[in-house]
């Protein structure tokens, strides 16, 4: 009896995916990264409805919205870290650099927002928040994909280059 849980493991073992096509799983490096850019971009969402409140005449939200500058910082703290796992374990550098970029510019904005400099603090807000959400679009659209040392590629090519040499059973 063919059921449609069935017809449908089928249809999706058949389908060429990322995993297919690339060679590579997500792995648990990959994972942690998401899920702490996803609290990154969820903690920095909440930064302009708190500066709203408080602008619309809600002092409380003053407070709210430096707590929440906070959690922003000490989340992009652990985004670099992960950031330097992912260069370590995958090669890949670009999470890292990224992420130290995302960190100068929210930093700059977090003092400029203490210093009350708010030409300054309003548009690289807007400028960090956008470019936190591209790097959540980066890290969710792709598997990171494990790059090869550069002495292993280079074997790997040599190899491919020798001939094949007959052994002693060949004969």
């Amino acid at each position: 009896m063919v059921t449609a849980a069935n017809r449908l493991r089928a249809i999706v073992s058949a389908r060429p995916d990322a995993t297919h096509r690339t060679g590579h799983r997500t792995g648990p490096a990959d994972w942690v990264l998401r899920a702490v850019v996803s609290a990154h971009v969820v903690a920095i969402a909440g930064q302009p409805v708190f500066a709203g409140v408080y602008m619309s005449g809600d002092y409380d939200g003053l407070r709210w919205h430096a707590a929440g500058a906070d959690v922003v910082t000490y989340v992009g703290f652990v985004q670099v870290i992960v950031g330097v796992v992912i260069w370590v374990r995958r090669r890949q550098a670009w999470p890292f650099l990224a992420t130290s970029a995302l960190m100068a510019a929210e930093s700059v904005q977090y003092f400029a927002g203490l210093d009350g400099a708010l030409w300054l603090h309003f548009p690289l807000g807007v400028m960090t928040v956008v470019a936190l959400v591209a790097l959540f679009v980066a890290v969710w659209s792709r598997p990171l994909r494990r790059r090869q040392h550069p002495r292993n590629e280079r074997e790997r090519i040599r190899s491919s280059r020798e001939p094949k040499r007959q052994g002693a059973d060949d004969a």
